[in-house]
């Protein structure tokens, strides 16, 4: 008798083979297949052998989407990422391999210049996401807040007060504030900042660096320059500071792509970094970790975020978890070439 594989082939169609075509090959039950298929326990290892060979002949795989729907489970995690975010890429790296390693995978929804946080959300959403990481978010608190009323809502990377809403984060604030006790240690007293723009977490950062540059007693030399969290914002910063009567002798930068474009303006100008101006950025991002940057920057800990946001979720999803959590981070200083002591 011709089997299913060879009509199939012969009538030159591409019907997907069914479960129950596999289980009458081998002669056992479809709930026999179905626990082989998903490594449980139970049926004999001759039986296991004969059903993964029969699968592999006929060129079986399993309906993951239907065996999800049966079970009313899709257990995807929505992550929202910025498509521009080196740093967010590296999140997403490591968020795959702690949600496949508790059973779980990701679905993302991009960030770019067209398109905006509300509607990179939704997107999550309509995908059945059952809990939503946010890398970064900008929405106000009572957005976030009722989008956790749809599915569990964990905000990584960004402070947020008085709400009810999972956080991880690392602390920003202390982060700048390491970059501002290394450059004094060194001897700088000159210290510019290059701003991240509106939000919270541009805010925290500015004002580790404001604090940290009073409690070394220098107030006076407190600037802010205007910028955002791209190397286009990092080079106008530079320039603003090349226009000037003198350079500082050392430039903090909110983000790595901001402090990439400092490095960039001043390479241009023939300003030696860190021999006339030291550059710091923050992030450690994989750009700042090349030989061409070598930048000195700040971890916040990728990795790390990453475990502790899917652990949350799973918490919420699995373990019943109500009451909200923040995981606070302590960021680490990374010393690598583009810092000096002053000329």
């Amino acid at each position: 008798m011709e089997d299913v594989g060879s009509a199939h082939r012969r009538n030159g169609t591409k019907k997907r083979p069914r479960l129950e075509e596999v289980a009458a090959r081998v002669g056992v039950s479809t709930a026999s297949v179905s626990l082989v298929l998903r490594g449980v326990p139970g049926p004999s290892e001759r039986t296991r052998q004969r059903v993964l060979k029969a699968a592999a002949d006929l060129g079986y795989q399993a309906d993951r989407t239907a065996s999800l729907l049966a079970s009313r489970r899709t257990r995807l995690l929505g992550v929202m990422v910025d498509i521009r975010s080196p740093f967010h890429a590296e999140l997403v790296e490591h968020l795959h391999t702690a949600a496949e390693g508790v059973g779980y995978d990701l679905v993302l929804s991009t960030q770019t210049r067209t398109r905006d946080e509300h509607t990179a959300v939704e997107t999550l959403l309509a995908f059945r996401s059952e809990a939503l990481i946010l890398l970064g978010p900008t929405a106000p608190t009572e957005i976030l807040a009722s989008l956790d009323r749809k599915a569990p809502v964990i905000a990584v990377g960004r402070r947020i007060a008085e709400a009810d809403l999972d956080v991880v984060r690392t602390a920003d604030d202390d982060g700048v504030g390491q970059i501002v006790d290394h450059l004094v240690a060194l001897g700088h007293r000159v210290i510019a900042y290059v701003d991240g723009g509106k939000g919270v977490i541009a805010t925290d950062r500015r004002r580790g660096y404001r604090s940290a540059m009073r409690r070394h007693g220098l107030d006076a030399h407190i600037r802010v320059l205007r910028g955002d969290h791209t190397e286009a914002a990092g080079e106008r910063a530079a320039r603003q500071l090349l226009d000037g009567r003198a350079l500082p002798t050392a430039v903090v930068a909110f983000n790595d792509q901001c402090a990439i474009g400092v490095l960039a303006a001043l390479f241009r100008a023939g300003v030696a970094v860190p021999g006339e101006v030291s550059v710091v950025g923050y992030d450690d991002d994989t750009l700042s970790r090349l030989s061409c940057f070598n930048l000195t920057t700040v971890s916040q800990g990728a990795e790390e975020q990453a475990r502790h946001a899917v652990a949350t979720a799973v918490e919420r999803l699995d373990q019943g978890r109500t009451e909200s959590r923040e995981v606070v981070l302590t960021p680490r200083l990374m010393l690598r070439g583009t810092t000096g002591e002053p000329a």
